[in-house]
């Protein structure tokens, strides 16, 4: 599924690890959703998604079968969107679909803003801009960041992860503090990243759009 790369040369999987070459402890597939009607919590997917899930559950499955590797564990953003993207997939590998609220999508803000992409842009460069009834970078990034920690010290794993593009950006953000709006926009529904986790987390990780 990948569309380009996206990351700076340096999460490429052939680069160095972050961490110093820490040992890899944990192996995650952070998957952006498939095509849907729209952006509200219960917006279903299009005839497109729900096609696009299918090829996704097969693509999981071999890429982590190419791994050396079965995802006994998958975690969802509680959006309707997110949890039937990967639904195909855990229909084929007899999983649960846990959920969690840290990884639905950031609130930019409360109200539609007509010029809501240049302030998502300036999201990017000043990570405490915080709109009225919205959520900073760094608030939306740390939660993100929160969820990666708990999958590094949980006892399943390899763990597929479904979320939404803008907390897929800060997470990516997390883990490379050069990825901003520009990687942002060339991100894909659906997009799927696999990040290797060294024991110190987000500092020994190798990320790597597949």
């Amino acid at each position: 599924m990948k569309h380009g790369n996206i990351l700076p040369p340096e999460c490429n999987r052939v680069s160095q690890s972050w961490g110093g070459g820490a040992q890899l402890s944990q192996l995650l597939y952070v998957v952006r959703h498939c095509s849907a009607r729209g952006q509200s919590p219960d917006a279903p997917l299009t005839p497109e998604g729900r096609a696009q899930a299918e090829a996704l559950a097969a693509f999981l499955t071999r890429a982590a079968t190419d791994d050396g590797a079965l995802i006994e564990r998958i975690v969802s953003s509680t959006f309707v969107r997110a949890q039937d993207s990967i639904a195909p997939l855990a229909v084929r590998l007899g999983v649960a679909v846990e959920t969690d609220a840290r990884l639905c999508e950031r609130v930019l803000s409360a109200a539609p803003r007509r010029d809501w992409l240049d302030q998502l842009r300036a999201s990017f460069d000043d990570l405490d801009l915080c709109l009225d009834g919205g959520e900073s970078s760094r608030t939306a990034m740390a939660r993100a960041a929160a969820v990666i920690e708990g999958v590094r010290r949980h006892s399943v794993r390899p763990t597929g992860l479904v979320t939404h593009g803008n907390l897929l950006a800060l997470l990516l953000r997390h883990f490379d503090g050069r990825f901003g709006f520009d990687g942002w926009r060339m991100l894909t529904n659906p997009d799927v990243f696999r990040v290797s986790l060294g024991e110190r987390g987000a500092h020994g990780a190798q990320v790597e759009r597949i």
